[in-house]
């Protein structure tokens, strides 16, 4: 048994095509191919049942792809070690970002940053919250940034900055005379949300405070995307509430229908994340010393009131 059988092993199970998995690992379809069927020769088992499509893990498969991905970062952690004591800021980094922060912080801190840390080969990833958790804690990401706090056992949380929620209320809303907001304001049936997955969505939510009231609208309405929201309060269909970089990419005459917050203003805490186990450190305090140094010219507020993206119950 050797890590590259291991390594092998994973890849199929990630992508359940031996073809796409021998891609990935940089090697031919029937290396790869051979490589696993000596693996399964040597446990005397089948690992996978390969007359399912797509592939599928056997039982046991399942158990041995679990102690394998334990036994495959273990043996990263090594080079990991070695380039941690060098003081290295350099290698393989995968970083996971929520879809309602990558749009807007993305642009602003990644050419800074490969420019200053051109060793670091940076892959970056969109998730959602619960994925970035769950590959947080099986080693499958290094790191991730994301809406905090989340109370995740064994999750360390670094802020990097605090964004304040925004009112997008257009004209013919009866929201839109009033010069600034109040969480009083806030009718959870009358605000278009993002679908569920978001935890920008529980956030909005957690914000309200007349959220308990019976649905008395004719439709429930939920988008993936700030524009559709936007669009959609347009036609009268309710307001909704935006991260505040996100209204620094709207036209003026949109911006026009922006409405802050009374201070302290409700805001979400972004935040580096990792696994309390990471070795990558170097890198992890190289992003956060570059995105908090691009963020500053664009958040400078002070007065808020941190909103948790974690559901009430």
């Amino acid at each position: 048994m050797t890590i590259t059988q291991l390594r092998y092993v994973l890849a199929v199970a990630e992508h359940k095509n031996f073809t796409k998995a021998a891609e990935h690992a940089f090697v031919t379809q029937p290396t790869l191919s051979m490589q696993i069927h000596k693996l399964e020769e040597e446990l005397g088992v089948e690992i996978f049942n390969r007359n399912k499509k797509p592939i599928a893990l056997t039982q046991v498969g399942q158990k041995i792809v679990e102690q394998a991905r334990n036994i495959v970062n273990e043996s990263f952690r090594i080079q990991d070690i070695v380039e941690q004591q060098k003081g290295h800021v350099g290698g393989e980094f995968k970083l996971a970002i929520i879809p309602t922060i990558m749009p807007t912080l993305l642009p602003m801190f990644l050419k800074n940053f490969i420019n200053r840390y051109a060793k670091v080969n940076l892959k970056i990833l969109e998730l959602n919250t619960a994925d970035i958790i769950l590959k947080l804690k099986s080693g499958q990401i290094d790191a991730a940034i994301a809406a905090t706090p989340l109370e995740a056992e064994n999750i360390v949380e670094k802020p990097l900055y605090y964004e304040p929620f925004v009112g997008y209320i257009p004209e013919s809303h009866q929201l839109h005379s009033k010069s600034k907001l109040s969480p009083e304001d806030l009718d959870a049936d009358d605000i278009l949300l993002l679908e569920d997955g978001h935890c920008f969505k529980d956030n909005v939510l957690n914000i309200c405070k007349n959220r308990n009231a019976p649905h008395q609208l004719p439709y429930q309405i939920e988008s993936g995307s700030f524009e559709t929201l936007i669009k959609l309060s347009h036609e009268g269909l309710g307001m909704t509430l935006l991260p505040y970089l996100q209204t620094l990419e709207l036209s003026s005459k949109l911006q026009s229908n922006l409405k802050n917050f009374k201070n302290p203003k409700p805001a979400r805490e972004v935040s580096l994340i990792y696994h309390k186990s990471e070795l990558k450190l170097q890198i992890i305090k190289a992003l956060q010393d570059t995105i908090t140094g691009v963020i500053k010219g664009a958040i400078a507020f002070q007065d808020v009131d941190i909103v948790s993206p974690i559901p009430k119950q």
